[in-house]
Parts: structure tokens; sequence; C-alpha cells
């Protein structure tokens, strides 16, 4: 038997994961009062986003289909450039051609938002196959240090939340963010409670139209690390931009070897900063015990459903969903070594085990499935049983 489902009051629509990205990048439009702009190149599965925005002209909405990825990206930075809420879209292959105008981003510290829509790999691999195998590449596919933030979505619905929390970040701390989602739940589809707009919170933004003081481009808020953002032609706040090394304040060209210095640690503390303004873990069942399973992106359904049944069983089973990345919530390794063991499930070959082990030293235990399908709950629920059968043996 199938029990009825419990949902919470409201008016609910089916909805698609590509379909909840869009609505919600126009909702972060709507709530910051800045303009959206896209540019993209058809993909699967990250087409339908560049559809659903195209259609969207009576909310002062612009796309531009480019040429190619590159095209398309830099385009999203002039839009960037001369304030514009930027996005763009993509899946594996085109994140990598993405790659050097995307660190141009983060040099110049422009607020912008890259949808990777996962599909296998590497190359045209699988294309109307779902994987979770480009995190490495958002965290680290850019030459230099060029971090930036990412989100991911936990859900087809998710991807309205998702989405909108990363064009708040880029906003709020002018900064490329990656939106990570993946084929399972871009085509996927499930009832969504349709959110009132005005119970949404409000996006700041750091557009400026005047300086009282000579006007400094890099010269940045305390708490949130951004720069002011200046539309280009305005009288008095003419600056410099483009990927050669800034000078700290000035904006200007700079060789020197401790402003590269200063510069470098100044991006990272940008993603760092971030974590001020996000969600603590919250920790699923017992908040320490024998295992937690950690997981990503659209995994969510399956893990907690495994995790329900092993709890059901009398297991001591907890559940932690990460939905920020880059940034961690600040609690998270915290949570981390309350557990005896960390299983991560993950549809690739170990990926964000790779970062928590490099981050916390947890020495966690993957589940890994590279096959171009979502794991069933099944599959978790047999190797929740087999940690716990040794751990009581």
């Amino acid at each position: 038997k199938v029990p009825q489902a419990k949902f919470d009051k409201g008016t609910y629509r089916n909805i698609m994961g590509n379909n909840a990205t869009v609505l919600g990048l126009l909702a972060a439009s709507e709530k910051s009062g800045i303009d959206l702009y896209y540019a993209g190149y058809p993909i699967t599965p990250a087409s339908d986003i560049l559809h659903g925005l195209a259609a969207r002209q009576d909310y002062g909405v612009k796309t531009f289909q480019a040429e190619d990825e590159i095209a398309a990206i830099c385009c999203c930075l002039g839009a960037a450039f001369t304030g514009s809420l930027a996005i763009t879209a993509s899946s594996g292959p085109g994140i990598a051609l993405k790659g050097e105008a995307l660190g141009l981003g983060i040099m110049t510290e422009l607020p912008l938002v890259i949808v990777n829509v996962q599909r296998g790999g590497p190359s045209t691999g699988l294309p109307t196959k779902t994987e979770q195998s480009d995190l490495l590449q958002a965290m680290y596919g850019r030459n230099g240090e060029a971090p930036l933030a990412i989100v991911a979505a936990a859900s087809p619905s998710d991807c309205f939340n998702a989405a909108f929390e990363a064009c708040r970040i880029a906003l709020e701390h002018m900064i490329p963010v990656m939106l990570l989602t993946d084929g399972y739940i871009a085509n996927g589809s499930e009832p969504w409670n349709i959110p009132n707009l005005d119970n949404l919170p409000e996006i700041k933004n750091n557009l400026i139209s005047n300086s009282e003081e000579k006007y400094l481009p890099y010269k940045r808020d305390e708490k949130t690390m951004a720069r002011p953002w200046a539309i280009p032609g305005v009288p008095g706040l003419e600056h410099r931009v483009g990927g050669l090394e800034k000078e700290e304040d000035t904006g200007n060209v700079s060789y020197d070897s401790l402003n590269h210095q200063t510069m470098t640690d100044i991006r990272q503390a940008k993603v760092d900063a971030i974590a001020e303004s996000i969600p603590l873990i919250q920790t699923y069942g017992d908040q320490n015990g024998s295992l937690l399973l950690v997981s990503w992106g659209g995994t969510y359904g399956s893990v907690r459903s495994a995790v329900d049944y092993a709890r059901a069983q009398k297991m001591s089973v907890s559940h932690i969903h990460l939905k920020h990345i880059n940034p961690f919530p600040k609690n998270l390794g915290e949570i981390l070594l309350k557990f005896e063991n960390v299983l991560i499930p993950e549809l690739n070959a170990g990926q964000l085990s790779v970062i928590l082990r490099n981050k916390f030293l947890v020495n966690s235990i993957g589940l890994n499935k590279v096959e171009g399908k979502p794991f069933t709950t099944e599959e978790i629920y047999n190797k929740i049983l087999e940690i716990i059968g040794k751990n009581n043996a």
C-alpha cells in the first residue's frame, strides 16, 4: 500500500526542475529590482531554461542565443558590468568551455549565475543520462586560485529555491555563483506549493549611482566583502576592469607580488563571508550515533527514504543534505565528528568525499554509482545494512 501523501495547505501545481529554475531566477530579479539577462547556447539537458526565459519578455527579461558557450558567458559578463542580473546555463562540456571567462568574472567580481544541469561525461558523454560528476569542476575547474560560490538543488521544486538563493548570493556578495542541478531533477517533476512572492525575502544589491569621495571600485563592504557596483558611463564612477590582477581598492593593474597575495586572499575571503548568511545544517534523526549519511543534489529523495526505512527498523542512522557546498555551513565539521561512520552516496566516483576529507579529515565511506541512472532506495538501504551489520558483528 502507498499511503496518502501529506501536503501543507496551499495552491499546488506540477513542476519540472528546469521550469522551477526559470521561475526562481524570475523571482530573484523581481525581489532585487535588477533586470534579468540570459545568454546561452543550446545543450541537453539545460536548453529548457533558455526556452522558458525567452518567453518572459513581459517581465523585462532579455535572452540571447549565442553562437557558442564562450560567447554566451562573455555576453553575460558584459551584461553584469552594465547592471543586469546575468545568467547562463549549460552542462558539463559547455561549463568547461566557459572556464576562462568564468575566471574573468571572478577577477572583476561581477554578479553572475552559471547553471550546470549535469549529465554523464566526460566529453559529449551521455547527454540524456544523469550524473553528479561536475562537482570538482565547479570547485576547481579554472586556472589560478579562482574560488566561487556553489549551490546545489535537491529536487525539481527545490530548483526554484536554489536558483533564488544563487542569485541572492551573487548580487549581495558580488561574486559568480555556480548552481548545480542534474538531468534527473531537471526533467523530473513533483507537486510544488506555489510561494507567495510577497513572502520571499528582498535581495539587496550593491549598485551605486554616485560617490561623495573618490570612487574606489575594489573598496569593499567589511561584512559581505562585496565591492560597489558602478554602471559604466556615470560621471565620477569611471573604473578599469579586465583579467589582469587588480590593485587593492583602486582596481588598477598591478604586478606587485604582495598585492597579488592580498587579492588572492580577498577572493577566498569573499567566498568564506557567504557562510555568515546561510543557515546551519540541521541533522535529520539522532544528533550523534553510529552512521550519518551525507548527500547533495538530486540524491536527496532516495537517501532520505532509505534513512526513514532504516530508522523504522530502530537503526542508529541520521542524515544531512548539503545545499551550500562552497562555502559549507559553519557547523558542518562539528556535525561530522559526532558520528562513528559517515556514508556519502554520490552519482560520481567520490567527489564530495574528496572535498570533505580534504577540509575536515573525515574518513568517509563512499557509495558511488556512475551508470547514468539515479540511486534506488534499496541500493542505499543495503549499504546502510552492510555498515550497521559490521558495527554490530
